[in-house]
Formats: C-alpha cells, structure tokens, sequence
C-alpha cells in the first residue's frame, strides 16, 4: 500500500514517516511541504531521523499525492482543504486529523468525499474514541441536572481552540442528551457571566510547555461530579490510528468516514 504524507517535515508528518516504515505492506510513496520549508529536496527517511528511503520531499503536493493509493494529512484548515481536492480529482483515498476547519472548509472536505473514500477525526487514538462512546453514554444516562463542562489543554503551540478532540466531545455529550452542540455550547467565559444555564456544555482551554494532549468531561450535580478523562503522552497514538485509517479505506466506496467507523464502536 502506497502512503502520501503532506506536512512530512512536521512533529506528525516525521511520526508518520516512521510509523509508514515499520508497517508491514505499507510504503511512502510521496512527501510534501510548504514552498517556504527548509526541508524541500531532503531525504523524507533522513528528516523523520530513519535511513534514507530515496523520497524527497516536495513542495508540489499534487505530484506527491498523485504517487499513492492513500494520502495522510494532519497540516492546517487550508492545505487540507486543497489536498483534499486533489485526492478527490485524482482518485486518491484520504485521511485527515487536521482540525479547526471553518463550516466552509468542512464543506469543501464532504464535496470531495463524494469522489473519494475519507476517514476524518478529530483525535485518531483508540483511548479518545472509547472517550467519546463513554460521554454519549453517560450523557444520555444522566439528567440535565448533571451540568456538562469539557477542559482540555495542549502545547503552547497549537493554534484551534477548543481543539477539536474538546468539540468532539462536546458533540457526543450533545448527541447523549438530543440537542444540537451549537444550541447548548459556551465557549468562553469572562465577566459577570450570570448563573450557569442548565442544559449547557461548557468548554475550557488551557495552553502551555509541550503537553501532547489533556481532555477531561466533568458531570457535576449538586452532590457528585463523574469525571471521564484521557491524557496522550506521545503522538505515536494519532500515527498508529491514523495508519489504521488508512488500511481500513482499503476498498472502501466514496464517503465521509470516521474512527468510529474504522473501530466499529
């Protein structure tokens, strides 16, 4: 199976790289970057601190993308949404863990899923994907007397906030309880706020050092709170569900999937 992976030259592009080479029936067909990076022309093995593996990284991420069955993408809202057209004309199956997608640009990302296979989540790893199931659960079991609140913190250099693991579980919770998210959620709190609506997801952002990745559901009541949490202490999980994804594309009709397709949860 024939790997692509735009944004090799990032934290989870050299991940993915590694992860590609120690895949059994999986190779890197093709790695790309921004014109501007410094890593157009190196070795993509080389970059991800493997042996050379004789693909280099390019800033054409067409060419890239056109080279195999499956193209990776974890870079920005914007390069998703072009790659994303580009797998869609040139047939190319697609996963994404890019977030903080505008409604337009999430527009754009189901258009090509018309033309192409897509597995598109938010957190690629099997413990927040059990998160998630567990939240819809406890949400659908618990009534709105149990106010819902979402924190999570990462790395002072993530640029979404909340991140779109948060949003996902504020949807689960959402989905538990019959309501739309958009109806329900506070996203930021500041000032003389007033008392905490009943029925709302309330969402928390702390940023800071290198944390990979912190998310903890709160359901408080007046006598209780029921905490479900998960913490990722290395990226290794979103490569390993990511390169799980793409094995599971294999065959697979156009469509918008996701990881709970991918586990069967």
């Amino acid at each position: 199976m024939k790997i692509a992976v735009v944004g090799a030259a990032g934290r989870m592009g050299q991940m993915l790289v590694r992860r590609i080479a120690h895949t059994e029936g999986m190779s890197l067909a093709g790695a790309s970057e921004s014109s501007n990076s410094n890593a157009i022309g190196r070795d993509a093995g080389e970059v991800a601190g493997l042996e050379a593996n004789r693909v280099k990284i390019v800033g054409d991420s067409a060419a890239a993308i056109a080279a195999a069955d499956t193209v990776i993408d974890f870079t920005v809202p914007a390069a998703t949404v072009v790659h994303a057209k580009i797998a869609a004309d040139k047939g190319v199956a697609m996963v994404i863990g890019t977030t903080g997608l505008n409604p337009e640009q999430t527009a754009a990302i189901h258009e090509a899923a018309k033309k192409v296979p897509i597995m598109w989540a938010a957190n690629m790893a099997l413990g927040v994907n059990i998160l998630l199931a567990l939240v819809e659960k406890t949400a659908a079991l618990l009534d709105p007397s149990y106010d819902i609140e979402v924190l999570e913190m990462h790395h002072r250099h993530k640029i979404d906030a909340p991140s779109g693991t948060a949003l996902a579980l504020g949807r689960a919770a959402a989905a538990g309880r019959k309501v739309e998210l958009d109806k329900v959620a506070r996203k930021s709190r500041e000032g003389h706020t007033g008392a905490r609506p009943t029925g709302e997801i309330g969402f928390a952002t702390l940023r800071g050092g290198e944390e990979v990745g912190v998310h903890t559901v709160f359901f408080a009541a007046a006598g209780e709170r029921l905490e479900l949490s998960h913490r990722s202490f290395s990226r290794e999980n979103y490569a390993a569900g990511a390169i799980t994804g793409a094995k599971w594309l294999q065959g697979k009709k156009p469509g918008l999937y996701g990881m709970k397709d991918v586990l069967d949860l």
